[in-house]
This record gives structure tokens, sequence and C-alpha cells, in this order.
């Protein structure tokens, strides 16, 4: 992965320790939209950090892609994958 993984792995270090608040704000039964609140940052974060991977894959594995039949792999992954993303 060419993605400055350093700021990768504090975003998704960050998630975690997010949803560990979450989890522990479920079981002591808390207010239904503080938790809801705590959830949307943790995916903002998720969504940050999966954004840096796409990006990189496109900077980097597209481009740099030996053959025409490869780049055109590649993207029909990030197609797929954007099928998911936006279900």
């Amino acid at each position: 992965m060419v993605a400055d993984s350093k700021k990768i792995m504090n975003l998704l270090k960050t998630a975690r320790g997010q949803l560990d608040t979450v989890i522990k704000m479920a079981e002591e039964d808390r207010y239904c939209v503080d938790i809801s609140t705590q959830l949307l940052a943790v995916e903002g974060l998720l969504n940050s950090a999966n954004k840096q991977i796409i990006t990189a894959h496109l900077k980097n594995c597209v481009n740099n892609a030996e053959t025409e039949k490869d780049r055109n792999e590649k993207i029909d992954e990030l197609v797929n994958l954007m099928g998911k993303i936006m279900k």
C-alpha cells in the first residue's frame, strides 16, 4: 500500500477507540442519540481512511498497471467496490 500508512493507522486506531466508547455507552444504556452521534463519528473516520486507500490505489496501482488488461481489471475492481459502498 502506497498510501500514507501512518495517517491511515491513526484514523483506524482513533475509530477503534471511539468504537470502544460506543460499546461502553451501549452497555451503560446511555441516551440513544448520543450513541448514534458517536457511531457517525466512527463512520466518518473509517470513510476517511477508505478514501485515502482508494485514492492511493487509483494513483499507484491503476496508473502503474503494466498492461491495459491489468489496468481494466483494477478499474473493474474499483467499480465493484463502489457498488458495495453505494448500497
